[in-house]
């Protein structure tokens, strides 16, 4: 009884074992015999009975033993089914953490690759802004080169014969006003075109070691009468600065020109501030900053209306101007920007609407000490000397030949004359006391160059001074910038180089030949 209880018990799930028992009415009244409890499905039939219902009874048993096993066979399926289900639904759970694995690392893949193409762009945005400014500095330098020279020849006859002018009208107040005025005037002109010629890159400068600290103390009387009474100037100078390798007086004009602009930019009660530091920058953000690097570094601050980005973008470029018509040539930012390239450095602005703006000119570190000063010697001693000295002028332009010459006769000195190279030889060859030369560089024919070698092959000894308007900034790369002054002359420079010139040939022990490799005459 225990183990078909327990067999009974171990069924499975659908089965439900039918049971045909035959009994009689004595055993169904003891309730201790009652088969029901512990079959289950169970059908009593109580002898006697019929055969018909025995088979009747049979057939039923085994037709619902039937419908168990396919239920069994529907469930065993369905369980089937079921574990199939769970074990794909594991699967495709495998299969997205798989898929949003890989989603993951591609988005964070195309987030790189956009990175970068959003670096690409930047970097061509700098290049190509890098191209047009090149562009615009070589239109604008062809432009220049193209009227420099006869431009300054024009205007050295102007100036020169002012200056002459004022010396010889004594006291005559009005006619040396008047004369005064001209040579501004003129003076304005060369100015400008020297400020096309910084911004090309195409003026010819004259670096050297230079203590940016004395070079703004002495600056200090110019800007306090430039700025008037309205604006505070200050100061803040860093010790020990390093040398700045840079042409001075570029430096200088660079410096009074950010200046003007300031206080342009400023109210009446404005400060302007001229600070000087030592710096090591990395690498450049925008391509007028210069490459990474030890700078000396110029800052001229002030505290006006600042600029806002649509100005502060455009600052560099040529012509561009927010003042007023007349009141401004928009070359001074140019100017300081194609000085600064030139020179080895670069710009920075840094501006706040409202508060004010700031221009770092950043110039090259000099490897030596700056130059000091050179005294002069006494004047009666040089009158003396410069009486004694025959200098050849060599000038195809006969008015610049004739004013020229008026100068240095002005100065004291013997002098000379020649309209052209071949001239100049014949000179040389017939005057054998000729002392010096000062050679126009651009001349038909013979240019200055050409003149140079064969004149030093006739004398070697021979100190020459080269004159230029403008000329190709290699063409006279090897004659040193001690040999070279420019057209028009400013204030002394024509004396005071040819002077030095002078002096540091009877200095030499033996002379110098300078070669110059040949070019074509501009």
């Amino acid at each position: 009884r225990a183990a078909l209880g327990a067999w009974i018990e171990a069924q499975p799930s659908w089965s439900d074992f039918p049971f045909v028992l035959l009994t009689s009415r004595q055993a169904q009244a003891d309730e201790r015999n009652a088969p029901g409890e512990l079959l289950g499905n169970a059908t009593l039939l109580e002898r006697p009975l019929h055969p018909v219902t025995l088979a009747s009874a049979v057939r039923q048993a085994l037709r619902a033993r039937r419908r168990q096993r396919a239920a069994g066979l529907v469930l065993e399926e369905r369980r089937r089914a079921e574990a199939q289900l769970r074990a794909r639904e594991a699967e495709l759970e495998t299969v997205n953490a798989t898929l949003e694995r890989r989603v993951e690392e591609r988005i964070s893949e195309l987030a790189a690759a956009n990175r970068q193409l959003l670096e690409q762009i930047g970097e061509r945005e700098r290049v190509e802004d890098a191209l047009r400014q090149s562009q615009r500095l070589e239109a604008v330098g062809q432009l220049t080169s193209g009227v420099a020279h006869d431009f300054n020849n024009l205007l050295t006859v102007v100036i020169g014969n002012a200056q002459l002018l004022e010396s010889a009208a004594g006291n005559d107040e009005r006619t040396r006003r008047r004369l005064a005025n001209v040579r501004a005037a003129a003076e304005r002109g060369a100015s400008l075109t020297s400020q096309l010629l910084a911004f090309s890159r195409r003026q010819r400068l004259e670096p050297k070691p230079v203590d940016l600290n004395e070079t703004i103390e002495g600056m200090g009387e110019l800007l306090r009468s430039t700025m008037g009474g309205s604006v505070r100037l200050e100061t803040v100078l860093k010790p020990d600065l390093w040398p700045a390798l840079v042409d001075e007086t570029q430096i200088e004009m660079v410096i009074l020109n950010l200046a003007i602009n300031a206080r342009d930019a400023m109210v009446v009660g404005g400060s302007l501030s001229v600070e000087t530091a030592n710096v090591v920058l990395g690498e450049p953000g925008r391509p007028e900053e210069p490459a990474a690097g030890e700078y000396v570094m110029a800052c001229v601050s002030d505290t006006g209306s600042g600029m806002p980005d649509g100005v502060l973008a455009r600052a560099f470029e040529p012509f561009f101007t927010t003042k007023a018509v007349g009141k401004g040539s928009g070359l001074g930012l140019p100017q300081v920007y194609g000085f600064a390239k030139q020179s080895g450095g670069g710009v920075r602005i840094e501006t706040t609407l409202g508060e004010g703006t700031c221009v770092k000119v950043y110039l090259p570190r000099a490897a030596g000490r700056a130059t000091p000063a050179q005294a002069h010697a006494d004047e009666g001693e040089d009158l003396r000397a410069r009486r004694q000295t025959l200098v050849l002028v060599v000038d195809d332009d006969s008015a610049v030949r004739e004013v020229t010459v008026a100068m240095l006769r002005e100065l004291g000195y013997s002098v000379i004359e020649a309209g052209s190279g071949g001239a100049a030889l014949d000179v040389l060859n017939r005057e054998p006391g000729v002392d010096a030369m000062l050679l126009d560089y651009a001349m038909p024919g013979m240019n200055g160059a050409e003149v140079a070698r064969q004149s030093v092959q006739r004398r070697p000894a021979l100190p020459i001074l080269f004159v230029t308007g403008y000329a190709d900034l290699g063409a006279l790369a090897a004659a040193g910038e001690e040999r070279i002054v420019q057209k028009p002359f400013r204030g002394n420079e024509l004396g005071r180089k040819l002077q030095a010139l002078l002096g540091h040939q009877e200095d030499d022990a033996e002379p110098k030949v300078i070669p110059l490799r040949p070019t074509g005459s501009r």
